[in-house]
């Protein structure tokens, strides 16, 4: 019975958590700590503190967590602590995955209509607007140096900046396989 609560529990709190992990938070500690009581507060701010510590999203780290807590709290083995982590995150992440699936389909029903076409004719600029604001935000003092301090670390930072832009837009070399001679390169003539 605690895996059918546990998994509607998740399954409500994955349909209802907008704005990702950390506005989950609130609604995995009201169900797990004060609704259902299946572990304490003390208990849940470690487990959130364990999930930040850990890579992945901290709303689906949290809830395989939770859900391995509440069954051992239950008093059931290992065994079945793992089966209840993965129904928790499981449901956490259903409604999403077969939101999804639905937007997914109707998309490649109708990708070809003119409205949908127009749509995306008008979301191009504005994403590469939103990377070329990303770009410009990483363009600061702490990634490039300041030209009056250290002019040399300026200049090497930005040949870097320049020679990827060529490597990746130019030559066509792979970006990630750039990124990993920018990094070298920074390691031998920035330090």
């Amino acid at each position: 019975m605690i895996f059918l609560s546990l998994f509607i529990t998740f399954f409500e709190i994955g349909l209802f958590g907008f704005g990702g992990g950390y506005g989950m938070l609130s609604l995995i500690q009201n169900e797990v700590v004060y609704n259902h009581n299946w572990m304490t507060i003390g208990e849940f701010t470690n487990i959130v503190a364990i999930s930040q510590m850990t890579p992945g999203p901290i709303g689906i780290n949290s809830a395989t967590y939770c859900g391995y807590t509440a069954i051992k709290h239950a008093g059931m083995s290992n065994t079945m602590a793992i089966m209840g982590s993965a129904t928790a995150t499981t449901a956490l992440v259903l409604p999403s995955f077969i939101l999804m699936i639905i937007i997914a389909k109707l998309l490649l029903k109708y990708m070809k209509t003119p409205l949908v076409e127009s749509i995306f004719m008008g979301l191009r600029p504005a994403v590469v607007g939103l990377l070329a604001a990303a770009a410009l935000l990483l363009m600061k003092e702490e990634n490039f140096g300041d030209i009056n301090t250290s002019p040399w670390r300026f200049w090497i930072s930005v040949g870097i900046f320049l020679a990827t832009w060529i490597g990746t837009k130019v030559v066509k070399i792979n970006p990630i396989l750039m990124m990993g001679f920018a990094g070298f390169a920074g390691l031998l003539l920035l330090y």
